[in-house]
Parts: structure tokens; sequence; C-alpha cells
């Protein structure tokens, strides 16, 4: 009884202490809770009851742009938009079947404009792919078409991320990035028509149909790469496709060999690719790898050389040609000041199908009819890994095809087109452009 006293009595007197230690443990809980919340956190906060890990900008910092005197400026969201951004920050799906990302895994981004009847096919061949089920696929759209999201929404073969640009032309239909009241119109002369717009060098006007597709793929890769909470610190490749793209069961078992491969065969090359940069071929066959100009089918490259692209803004959005990839090849990689190499195998691992353009998709009017029923023979030596670590890498130089000095297509003369592009590039990257987009959000 006297040792229960005794005890009772020192517990009372360290009561303070104890009451004081709390204290502090609480405040100290509270400051670093304060600390850690990111600039992106509203996002979270105010428009999902879901969160997500808090986010610190990069410490990458080297290649950041000097914006000078522009200011960015990203259009007011309407409804739709506004919502559809709220989608891009929900947490991956079927991480019930796919708990886990294999180490050192290879993200796969899906780049996707309004061709159901193709998506079905990449996907169906996305699904027979080996090692799939190891990483993630990100589904980037272009604005909203149902058919398109319900297909995407049945995925089972790993885990699933859509993201929806919330800047698409077609989700605008009376204001800038779609059509504005008073608008030129292909070859309007504004003096005549008294009509507003920037014509490109071939004296036409923008066409919100076709510039979306430079927009999507800016918006896209600015987003992945500086945006999603899945991918802004990923520090390995990604690897890109889209939705007219077959690929072979091999795909990313090569892709990963060739990732491996890289920096001891080829340490001058910026990434690597599933299939020749020309479009028609299947490649040569031979025993040796292959070393060429960057295609745009299945190229896969890191944080390292995204900063890179980043860094050449102006010159991607400032070129006057409504291909992303043609603006690459045109302007960007030539700034470079070195030859722009991808590694690749002797034999594609992905091949383009189909017959409808990107920008046709499913318009009303003039709509590119094609069933998207896609045939193809595959080899035993596509459906395995088929690349050997031991072959020599050959090189192709002085390639045909688009280079510096081209002038480009048209179809991007618009200020306010190169302006939101440029502002793309900024708004991860900016306290500024964070409140822009703060603003938006809050009175919209």
């Amino acid at each position: 009884m006297a040792f229960y006293k005794r005890s009772h009595a020192g517990y009372r007197r360290l009561l303070p202490l104890f009451l004081v230690i709390f204290s502090v443990a609480l405040v100290l809980l509270l400051l670093i809770r304060k600390w850690s919340i990111s600039d992106f956190s509203y996002i979270a906060v105010e428009q999902e009851s879901y969160s997500f890990p808090s986010f610190s900008m990069e410490t990458d910092n080297r290649l950041l742009l000097n914006f000078g005197d522009f200011k960015p400026k990203l259009p007011k969201m309407n409804d739709v938009a506004i919502s559809l951004d709220r989608r891009n920050f929900l947490p991956p799906r079927n991480i019930d079947l796919f708990p886990n990302l294999a180490e050192n895994h290879i993200k796969i981004v899906l780049y996707v404009h309004n061709r159901p009847q193709y998506l079905q096919v990449v996907l169906k061949s996305l699904a027979n792919v080996k090692g799939i089920g190891e990483t993630m696929l990100i589904v980037s759209h272009d604005g909203y078409f149902n058919e398109m999201d319900s297909i995407v929404q049945a995925v089972r073969f790993c885990q699933v991320k859509q993201i929806f640009s919330p800047y698409s032309p077609h989700l605008y239909s009376d204001s800038f990035p779609g059509v504005s009241k008073g608008d030129c119109q292909h070859k309007d002369d504004p003096s005549k028509k008294n009509c507003s717009g920037d014509a490109d060098q071939y004296g036409n006007h923008r066409s919100p149909r076709i510039v979306s597709l430079k927009h999507h793929w800016w918006w896209m890769m600015n987003t992945v790469w500086d945006g999603l909470p899945e991918t802004r610190m990923h520090s390995g490749h990604i690897l890109f496709i889209e939705e007219d793209h077959f690929i072979y069961p091999n795909a990313y078992r090569n892709i990963q060999l060739l990732v491996k491969l890289k920096p001891a065969k080829c340490p001058d090359c910026f990434a690597v690719n599933l299939a020749p940069s020309d479009v028609k071929s299947k490649g040569e066959g031979w025993e040796s790898l292959i070393a060429e100009k960057i295609g745009n089918i299945g190229y896969t490259f890191n944080r390292t050389v995204w900063r890179n692209i980043h860094a050449k803004a102006r010159e991607f959005c400032w070129f006057d040609d409504y291909n992303w990839d043609i603006t690459m090849w045109s302007t960007v990689y030539p700034s470079f000041g070195t030859p722009v190499y991808t590694l690749r195998g002797p034999r594609a691992s992905a091949v383009h199908f189909g017959k409808c353009g990107l920008h046709q998709g499913q318009d009303k009017i003039s709509a590119c009819i094609d069933n998207g029923e896609a045939k193809f023979e595959l080899d035993n030596f596509d459906k395995v890994p088929n690349i050997n670590i031991d072959w020599p890498v050959y090189v192709f130089k002085n390639q045909e095809g688009y280079r510096a000095g081209f002038k480009g297509w048209g179809g991007w003369g618009d200020h306010r087109d190169r302006e939101l592009c440029f502002s793309f590039a900024y708004m991860y990257h900016s306290s500024d452009a964070l409140t822009n987009l703060r603003d938006v959000s809050k009175h919209s």
C-alpha cells in the first residue's frame, strides 16, 4: 500500500512534465504537416475527398525556362473542364488487382483522341504484352468523349490512370481555345470580314480541331513529367504510344532490355524506340542494334531528356506546324546542337495501323470511316524478347525526313495558340502560375 502511495505521488509530480512534452510534440507535428503541404495540395483539398502524397517541386531546376516578360495565362475553365481536371488527380484504378508496381518499371502513356475503334485495338494488344501487369498505363485524353472513356474504364490488365486535357479546344464551344465569336475562318481577310486572328505562313487561320493535336501532346508531356503525383518524381524512363499503334507481346520486355543496354551500347542516344522511324518499316532483321533518329512509335526517354525538351519550349511553341512530331524533328531536336539518336532493335515491336488521321476522328461532317479491324500476323519471335545483348550497334546517319530548315506545314500562326502552349510549359514551375490555377478553380 505504501508502495502504491509513493508511486501515485510520483506520477502526480511527473504529470506536468508529461503535459509539456505532449504539447511540444503536438505543435511540432502540426508544423511539420504545414511545411509538408505543397503548392499543389489545394487540388486534393478543394476538389476531391481523396488525398495523395504531398509534393515538393523537384530540385533539378538547371534547365527551367527563363520566361522574361512573358506572363502565362490559362483560359478560364468551364464546368466540364473543372470536372475533368478533378479526375486527373484520382488515384489509379485496379490497385486491388495489381497492388505493387515492379521495381524499375517503365510507365506507359497512351495518347488518344476520339477513335474508339482504334483504341479497342491498341488496348487489346496491350493486354497480351508480357509484363504489362508490372507497370502502370496512363491514358491521356484530348478533352472528353464518352465512348473513349467507357472503353478505358473496362481495362483490367494493369493499373490504369486516366488524365483529361482541361484546355482541349473540344471542350469550349464558344470561347478560346475553341472558336471565339469574331474569329477569322480559313483564309478570311480580317479587314474585309471584320474578324480577328493571326493567319499562319500560308494565310490560313486557326482551326481548333487541328491545333488540338499539338496542344494535347504538349499539355500531356508537361503534366506527366511535372504535374502528376504518380510520375512527377519518376526518374526512370516513360514509354509513349498512341491509339493507332499495335503493340507486340514482346514490346515491354524489349524496351526494358534497350533501356538497360543504352548506357553501354549507345551512351549518346537520347531515347529508345519500339519501331523504326520509318513507319512503313518493320525493321531490317539484322543481328545488330540500330541507332537512328527518334521515331514517333513507342519512343521512350527519361527525365534528363525531358528537361532538355522542356528548355526548348519557345522553339516548340512558336514553330508554325500543328504536328508535334514534325515540330520536334524540325526545330527542337536540331536545337540541341548534337545528333539526336535513339536505340532500337532490328525488328519492330510496335506498328502503326489505320487510315484515319488523328485530326479526323469522328467529326460529324467529315468523319473518316474506318472500322478499325486490324489483322496482324505475329511470328514466334514477336512474342518473346528478341534482342541479343551481345549485338553491335549500326548507326544510320543523314536519314531522310524532316530536319532543320523545314518551314512547317502551318496551322499554328495564331498568337493565342503559341501563348497557351508556352503557358503549359510554365504551369508547374511558377508560384504565379499556380496562383492563377487556384483562381481558375475558385471562380470558374
